[in-house]
């Protein structure tokens, strides 16, 4: 049996490359500078997510979950302040460790400005983790800053979510993980309600307005596009059949041609009032025709639900 700590070679007699080694991303950053919203957001990509962990304890993390028959190919890790202060300054020794074991570490380090991270902590009424012995907010983030401060030296990507709300948050860490970063074009596939503003980054933009809503039936009003029952609605209307049909049409024939450019990946929103049940189930819908059509690198994103 191949140990799954072992890096895999090619398979030359088959000519088959050797499989992508595990990912552990490394979540680490300011507290309320979106870490976890940055966690939660990793485990709806499938990541394996673990907060909180002591730097000391990330290899033997991990060699717990090679020991297991099998290893998550995508792991997120968080680890911040709360950890012990003396440790952080060793991680690039621990990402060795990892490096031994076959896997990749990156680290992700999340920061923002004092004075949002203060007006956020303002809002929300939560204790800063550095808040004892007679601290004020402002010192409290001060002496964050100076502790973590080998981290964010060794962070592979800073990402200042100063500007960002937790959707566009969201949005970021989706299109820089979901996606290989290779030279195949990749697919997102967002939904949003045009009362809060057109996504401002999308390549392609239809407007879903003219097909049946089903918010003005009562029994599905509740339900997100993605419920069995709003798709049940929308599948028996013959002009969202004819709607998905001609927009599946002109994806299918322009898509291709993008994969020559420098872009690594396309945005494709669909936009209805709320952003809630049809350009839900549009972006849903035209995601999955994508994989049938064998685009491998594909993801979804509702902005009003996500």
């Amino acid at each position: 049996m191949t140990d799954p700590a072992t890096p895999q070679v090619a398979d030359e007699e088959n000519g088959t490359p050797p499989p992508p080694a595990p990912t552990v991303v490394i979540v680490s950053g300011l507290s309320g500078s979106g870490k976890s919203v940055a966690l939660k957001t990793f485990e709806d990509l499938d990541y394996y997510c673990v907060d909180n962990l002591p730097v000391d304890l990330l290899p033997s993390f991990v060699r717990s979950l090679v020991r297991e028959d099998e290893l998550p190919p995508k792991i997120a890790v968080g680890i911040d302040v709360r950890s012990r202060h003396n440790d952080l300054s060793k991680l690039a020794q621990w990402r060795a460790a990892l490096a031994q074991l076959g896997l990749e570490g990156r680290l992700v380090f999340f920061d923002a400005s004092d004075e949002v991270l203060l007006r956020r902590y303002s809002d929300t009424r939560r204790r800063h983790p550095l808040g004892h012995g007679g601290l004020s907010l402002q010192e409290a983030i001060r002496q964050e800053r100076a502790i973590i401060a080998p981290l964010r030296a060794e962070a592979d990507l800073v990402i200042d979510t100063s500007q960002l709300n937790v959707h566009q948050l969201r949005r970021r860490i989706i299109a820089e993980f979901a996606f290989n970063k290779g030279t195949q074009l990749s697919l997102l596939f967002e939904s949003f309600a045009y009362k809060r503003g057109v996504p401002a980054d999308a390549d392609f933009v239809f407007d879903a307005r003219v097909l049946p809503n089903p918010h003005w039936n009562p029994e599905l009003r509740p339900y997100a596009g993605r419920d069995p029952k709003v798709r049940a609605f929308l599948d028996a209307q013959p002009e969202v059949a004819e709607y998905v049909g001609q927009v599946s049409g002109f994806l299918d024939t322009w898509l291709p041609r993008l994969r020559g450019e420098t872009r690594s990946y396309v945005t494709i929103a669909f936009g209805c009032t709320g952003g809630k049940h049809r350009s839900v189930y549009l972006a849903e819908t035209l995601a999955r025709h994508a994989r049938d059509q064998g685009w491998e690198e594909v993801a979804t994103f509702h902005r009003e639900l996500d």
